[in-house]
């Protein structure tokens, strides 16, 4: 039966490669985030445009969601417990 090598949540080998000079784990780190960055795909203008009117549209029918369940919860506070004071 054969095993296969340990490796953690961030994908990392449990053989202990990494390296033990601060210096030399900065500079890997450094190099790691500019591969990753090499990876972003930059939307266009068009996308861009298309995802922010989404997301306006969407916050606007939670706040409409939200506006409605307070304003409802509130009269029905209002009728259980009484118009208050001024009422």
């Amino acid at each position: 039966m054969s095993q296969t090598p340990v490796t953690d949540v961030n994908g990392a080998s449990g053989g202990g490669s990494r390296p033990k000079n601060p210096f030399a784990r900065v500079w890997l780190f450094l190099k790691q985030v500019f591969d990753e960055l090499r990876k972003v795909i930059v939307p266009t203008r068009r996308e861009l445009v298309n995802y922010t009117l989404v997301v306006l549209v969407f916050v606007l029918i939670v706040i409409g969601i939200v506006s409605a369940l307070d304003w409802g919860l509130d009269r029905l506070a209002g009728l259980v417990f009484g118009g208050g004071a001024g009422a």
